[in-house]
C-alpha cells in the first residue's frame, strides 16, 4: 500500500520513474498519494494527469512532471497554525458578550435543551471530532430524516436558528475547534461522516480535501459554493486552495468572509 508506505518511512517526495507502468497503475499510484501530504513526481509519459498544478521540471537535469507540491508542510504549517490561534483567540475575546447573548437567548426559547449543538464530523487525515455550534434547530431535527443537508426554508430550523444562521454566528463556537487544533480558520467545509462516505464514492478526489485541516470559511465558501450545491465543483476549489496555498490567500479568503457575512444566499 503507497500510502502506508509513506506514513511508515514518512517520505515527502514520490518520484515515479518507472517507464514500464502503464498508464492505469501511474494513475492508481497518484490516487493513493492524493491523501498523503507529499509532492509527487513522474518521467514524462503520462498524459492523462488529473491535478491543476502539473508543471515540467527537472531533477538533475533529467525532465520530468511534476503533478502536485504538497503547499503545506514545515514552517509554513506553523505559520498558518500561529495566525489560527492569533485569530481565533482574538475572535473569541472580542465576542464573548455576543456569545453569552446568543446562549442566554437559546436557553431562554426551549429552558430543556441543550445550547450547544455538537456534532461528528471528518476532519484531518480522515480522522473524526466534535465539531460545536450553537443550535439552531428542533433538538428532535433528525429523529425520522437521518442525517440531511440544511435547506432553504427548513422547517426544522428555529426563527432564533434561521437568524443566526443568516449571519453564521451559529459557527462562532467553532473557533474553540480551532484553538483545540482540530480545525483551522480557512480551509474544507468539514462534513459528517455519512456525507463524506457518500461524497468519496461520487467524486474522485474528494478524500484529497481531508490531508489539510478542515476549517471555518474556505476558497469554495467565499465563491458561493455554499449549502447545497455541486460537490463536485466545490470540490474543485477547495483542492485548489490546499495545493495553492499562501498566507495572503488565506487573509484574503477570511476578508472576503467578513464582507460577504450578511449577503450570503446560500446561508440558511
Amino acid at each position: 500500500d503507497v500510502g502506508e508506505i509513506i506514513r511508515t518511512h514518512r517520505i515527502d517526495d514520490v518520484i515515479i520513474a518507472e517507464p514500464s507502468l502503464s498508464r492505469e497503475k501511474i494513475l492508481e499510484i497518484i490516487e493513493d498519494c492524493e491523501s498523503e501530504k507529499v509532492s509527487i513526481r513522474i518521467f514524462p509519459d503520462v498524459f492523462q494527469l488529473r491535478s491543476s498544478q502539473a508543471y515540467i521540471g527537472d531533477l538533475d537535469g533529467l525532465p520530468m512532471i511534476s503533478v502536485r507540491d504538497a503547499a503545506l508542510r514545515g514552517w509554513k504549517l506553523m505559520l498558518k497554525r500561529a495566525v489560527d490561534l492569533i485569530v481565533a483567540g482574538a475572535v473569541l475575546i472580542v465576542f464573548s458578550p455576543v456569545m453569552v447573548l446568543i446562549a442566554l437567548l437559546i436557553k431562554l426559547s426551549s429552558p430543556r435543551h441543550p445550547v450547544f449543538y455538537v456534532q461528528e464530523r471528518v476532519g484531518l487525515d480522515n480522522r473524526p471530532f466534535k465539531v460545536l455550534k450553537f443550535r439552531s434547530m428542533r433538538p428532535d431535527a433528525e429523529v425520522k430524516t437521518g442525517p440531511v443537508w440544511a435547506k432553504r426554508g427548513d422547517p426544522r430550523v428555529t426563527a432564533l436558528g434561521r437568524l443566526l444562521r443568516r449571519s453564521s454566528l451559529d459557527e462562532l463556537p467553532q473557533f474553540i475547534n480551532v484553538l483545540l487544533g482540530e480545525m483551522s480558520v480557512v480551509g474544507p467545509r468539514p462534513e459528517r461522516p455519512h456525507f463524506v462516505e457518500q461524497f468519496s464514492q461520487k467524486v474522485a478526489r474528494y478524500p484529497a480535501r481531508h490531508r489539510e485541516k478542515v476549517g471555518l470559511t474556505g476558497w469554495a465558501q467565499v465563491n458561493g459554493l455554499r449549502g447545497d450545491v455541486n460537490i463536485e465543483e466545490r470540490t474543485a476549489y477547495d483542492l485548489w486552495y490546499t495545493e495553492n496555498w499562501t498566507l495572503w490567500l488565506d487573509f484574503k479568503i477570511m476578508l472576503r468572509t467578513i464582507i460577504t457575512l450578511f449577503r450570503d444566499e446560500n446561508a440558511y
